[in-house]
């Protein structure tokens, strides 16, 4: 008697099964990255409209001034040629070129240039850190080939050996922020739900930054500076804490300013502290899933399914220090009381 070769009736439905399964999850993950590539192109618009609805009024607040400038340098050029006739125009120009040169580099043509000069210890202390940092305000720049060449290389070393040392010491902070995240769920977990507890807590983590990292350093700096009101200092500390260092304002470049050198290290100290708390409130931030809008974009879980690669290097791995540090450090949820989790 001939075995026949042909499968079974259950094992043909198990399969036809399992392919509809398949075919409906394929369906499934392919929509789902259609609709994060729309919401992305609909988020790329909004930042362009913003870019426009930013240059509109930057635009419609400095060009007043700007053009008062303007006119009020034309004037002093004309009444330093009526003043000194033997004063050609082509000349002035020209000195006025080297000046505005020798300023884009850092160099003042002042009266007041005997003062401490660019690259003395301090100052080129402080320039590192905003090199390192990425701060750059961009005010006293390398005047050589060898310092520009040096400049790159010290750059592509000490970026990357900052992020590690600031993420490092984020995590120490983490230590602390957790057991206060902890502290107000064991307090008000019966009163909220979690996520209002995160979001309380993101807000008493970001009014000590404000306190302590911008307005207490910008009324020492609105003290310390001459010409700065505490307008101008608050704007250097958000300025300089937020990376985007425009160079405008450079603490401890006034003419004669005392212990320049010391005060420029403590400016730098200050900087890596403030950077330090910095990223531990961007920690805590996208730690709040409800909060954290690359979801709505990125689609992880979406783009794993398809790569077992990437399956693999996503896969937690457990170590005997990890499982004992998630014993003795219980999760926020762990402690909020049954009643109140979501």
């Amino acid at each position: 008697m001939m075995l026949s070769t042909g499968k079974l009736p259950s094992q043909r439905s198990t399969e036809a099964v399992v392919g509809a399964a398949h075919s409906q999850l394929l369906g499934s993950t392919a929509a789902a990255r259609m609709r994060a590539g729309g919401r992305l192109l609909v988020y790329i618009f909004c930042c362009f409209l913003y870019l426009v609805f930013g240059a509109l009024v930057f635009s419609s607040i400095e060009s007043p001034l700007e053009l008062r400038l303007i006119t009020k340098l034309k004037y002093l050029r004309q009444q330093i040629l009526q003043d000194h006739p033997c004063l050609s125009d082509s000349a002035l120009e020209d000195l006025i070129q080297e000046v505005v040169k020798a300023s884009n580099r850092g160099v003042s043509a002042a009266n007041n240039v005997s003062g401490e000069p660019n690259w003395s210890f301090g100052q080129s202390l402080f320039f590192s850190s905003t090199i390192v940092t990425t701060i750059g305000y961009g005010n006293v720049t390398p005047l050589s080939r060898e310092g520009k060449m040096f400049c790159i290389i010290y750059a592509m070393i000490g970026i990357p050996l900052t992020l590690v040392l600031l993420s490092a010491l984020v995590d120490r902070l983490m230590v602390f922020s957790t057991a206060f995240l902890q502290y107000l769920n064991s307090r008000l977990g019966h009163l909220y739900q979690p996520f209002n507890i995160r979001v309380l807590h993101l807000m008493a983590v970001g009014s000590i930054l404000i306190i302590f990292c911008i307005m207490i350093p910008a009324s020492i700096f609105a003290a310390i500076e001459p010409e700065w009101d505490f307008l101008d200092s608050l704007y250097y500390c958000f300025i300089s804490l937020t990376t985007v260092g425009l160079g405008d304002y450079i603490p401890g470049d006034f003419p004669n300013q005392p212990y320049r050198p010391f005060y420029k290290i403590l400016t730098t100290v200050y900087l890596l502290v403030g950077l330090t708390f910095m990223m531990l409130l961007l920690t805590i931030y996208y730690e709040i899933p409800e909060l954290n809008l690359g979801i709505l974009f990125l689609m992880r879980s979406d783009e794993r399914t398809g790569d077992p690669e990437k399956m693999r290097l996503s896969a937690p791995t457990t170590t005997k220090y990890t499982e004992e540090e998630s014993k003795e450090t219980p999760s926020p949820e762990d402690i909020t009381p049954v009643h109140a989790r979501p």
